[in-house]
């Protein structure tokens, strides 16, 4: 099994593309009719830009990866929200793509000017991109302070002793983003109680997990500064971990030691910036 090629991180920069409304519509064509009140919905362009680009990511990813054409693709989601692709029929195609392959899933996140997607081919996949936004209308301190509540009383003391206000205010969103990209993986949704999950880690390297005062081995994290104040956290773990609703949608929930540690660890690869131009399908593609 050549596991890494199930292994990707893209993004886009969408400050870089200001399409006009007819180039907007093009773009939205590539798109089954269903995908697009979730585009449409969205008032402001910059939140539509995000929200279609986060669609054709989704939509580019799976055909180059599992070889799927665009109008063979179909994308379902959760009761949480976290989207998965639905397989509608068995062949032995798929059954070549599960052997290579035997958890494929996919997560997209997208913030301020960054847009952005990961894959796995056997552990779970959390994203979560944030732009580390100066608060306009209240201080650093009044505006984290909203959120302490989420937060450990270990991650807390991290964060209002990491230094000057700016300081703080990058703590404070790298904290919030492992702890999504985590709940993200697992399909969860805005319910989960953040304060459970606790994270240690050395200047944000070898970042480990505890739930509930726990200790998750089998889990690996990321974090990576984007540039442009942005960060991007990635979580990897095990199925078992996955909502109830989210684990319907897995091929495998169960493997073996052997077989988890081989997806486990394979090497976190590099964010691939694209051009939106990039993620439309080929004429024998769509």
């Amino acid at each position: 099994m050549d596991l890494e090629k199930g292994v990707h991180r893209w993004i886009v920069d969408i400050s870089e593309w200001n399409p006009s409304p007819n180039y907007f519509s093009f773009a939205m064509s590539f798109l089954p009719q269903h995908e697009l009140s979730s585009i449409t919905r969205f008032f402001q362009m910059e939140d539509r830009k995000r929200a279609l680009v986060s669609r054709l990511l989704q939509y580019a990813l799976i055909h180059q990866v599992l070889g799927i054409p665009y109008n063979g693709i179909v994308i379902r989601r959760t009761a949480e929200g976290k989207p998965y692709l639905l397989w509608l029929e068995r062949s032995q195609e798929c059954d070549k793509l599960n052997l290579e392959f035997p958890n494929f899933n996919f997560n997209a996140s997208h913030h301020g000017d960054f847009v952005a997607i990961a894959s796995e081919p056997i552990c779970l996949v959390g994203l979560d991109v944030v732009s580390q936004t100066i608060p306009e209308k209240e201080s650093v301190e009044e505006f984290i302070q909203s959120f302490s509540s989420y937060f450990s009383r270990l991650e807390w003391f991290n964060i209002i002793s990491a230094g000057s206000s700016r300081q703080i205010l990058s703590e404070f969103y790298r904290y919030w983003s492992v702890k999504e990209a985590f709940v993200k993986a697992i399909g969860d949704g805005v319910g989960y109680k953040l304060d459970t999950i606790e994270f240690h880690h050395k200047n944000w390297e070898n970042i480990v997990v505890k739930v509930d005062g726990k200790e998750l081995k089998d889990w690996r994290f990321w974090l990576l500064e984007l540039g442009k104040d942005h960060v991007a956290s990635i979580a990897r773990g095990h199925p078992m971990y996955a909502t109830s609703s989210y684990k319907t949608t897995l091929n495998r929930t169960q493997f073996n030691d052997e077989e988890y540690n081989l997806g486990l660890h394979l090497p976190n690869t590099s964010f691939i910036f694209r051009k939106v131009e990039d993620l439309f399908p080929s004429n024998e593609n769509r």
